[in-house]
């Protein structure tokens, strides 16, 4: 956690700072997104809540993501990650949305990614979303790896609105 600890710290003074609110839905991080920004003191004015979604169905149980939505765009992608983000967003009623669904390893996916592929997604006032490759096998590295790219990817665009 410790590396995550000052990326999260940033985010969540931003969003104090902002009076705005975020939610989170991970899949291949595990829950370290939401645990970074929870250890951050004062995150109840802020973070409204954050779900670990990874199978298909926790996405169409926990956010509602129709079956068919599911069916038309891959897990692992870009698309799929601004769904997540958004929903989760919209699902919570926050200002901003997180979301990440990658491969953590120690082996790829069932869609051809290799592990330590993960998509990145933001969605607020302003929507990114970024592809990431570590190119390394170790599971909880990538987890930590991609909870950081997915906590930078948001401070950046937070900032950017």
């Amino acid at each position: 956690m410790t590396d995550l600890s000052e990326l999260a710290e940033r985010v969540g003074a931003g969003l104090k700072q902002r009076r705005k609110t975020v939610a989170v839905a991970e899949s291949s991080s595990g829950g370290l997104v939401a645990a970074a920004l929870l250890a951050v003191p004062g995150a109840s004015a802020y973070f409204m809540g954050g779900v670990v979604i990874y199978t298909r169905d926790a996405k169409i149980r926990f956010l509602g993501i129709p079956e068919k939505t599911l069916d038309e765009v891959r897990s692992s992608s870009e698309p799929h990650a601004m769904i997540l983000a958004r929903t989760v967003r919209e699902k919570m009623g926050t200002d901003w949305g997180i979301a990440e669904t990658g491969a953590a390893g120690p082996t790829g996916n069932r869609y051809g990614d290799a592990a330590g592929h993960v998509c990145v997604a933001v969605s607020g006032p302003v929507d990114i979303v970024t592809t990431i490759e570590t190119g390394k096998a170790d599971r909880a590295a990538n987890m930590q790896a991609f909870a950081a790219a997915a906590l930078s990817l948001a401070e950046k665009t937070m900032n950017k609105a």
